[in-house]
Formats: structure tokens, sequence, C-alpha cells
């Protein structure tokens, strides 16, 4: 029995199409060395828009200094199973 060789069990990366998030024209992961920008011009004007902060990181969602202190911003969610007694009948 021969080994298989090893190109097979490569992942292939498939090709991604998205449109420039900056002139909206079409890109190709492909075609395009700046993917998902169209050119490096368009890249560096993205990279312009966060460096000015056009664009930003929205906030955390604990405060920075001490996570421990405030009100929190927790979400409870209901079980549906008892994560106690998986074979419990009753649940």
């Amino acid at each position: 029995m021969q080994a298989a060789p090893k190109e097979e069990f490569r992942e292939k990366k498939q090709p991604m199409k998205h449109k420039c998030p900056i002139c909206k024209a079409e890109t190709d992961s492909t075609i395009h060395s700046d993917f998902p920008f169209c050119s490096p011009r368009c890249r560096e004007r993205d990279l312009g828009n966060w460096a000015s902060e056009k664009y930003v990181v929205s906030e955390p969602v604990f405060d920075e200094e001490d996570p421990t202190e405030g009100e929190g911003n927790s979400i409870v969610l209901p079980l549906d199973h008892d994560l106690d007694n998986p074979n419990d009948a009753e649940h």
C-alpha cells in the first residue's frame, strides 16, 4: 500500500470575493495582493481612517480599571437541562 502524497492532505485555499471597503470595487483574493482592498491606495486610506480615529473599536463591556466593581454587564441565561444531574429522569 502506497502512502498518499502530501498535497492531498493540504487544505486548498478557496478564493474569496469581496468589495473594497473604501471604494466598493469588486476584489478577489487570487488577483488582488492587497485583498480585501483593491489597491495600495485604498489600503493606505483605510489605515489613515484608523489613525485619525474615524474608525473606533466599541467600548469594552467591563471597566478596564477594576472589573470587579460597579454594576457589571452580566447576562444570566436559563439552562434547559440540569448540568449537575444529566441522568435525572425529571429533567
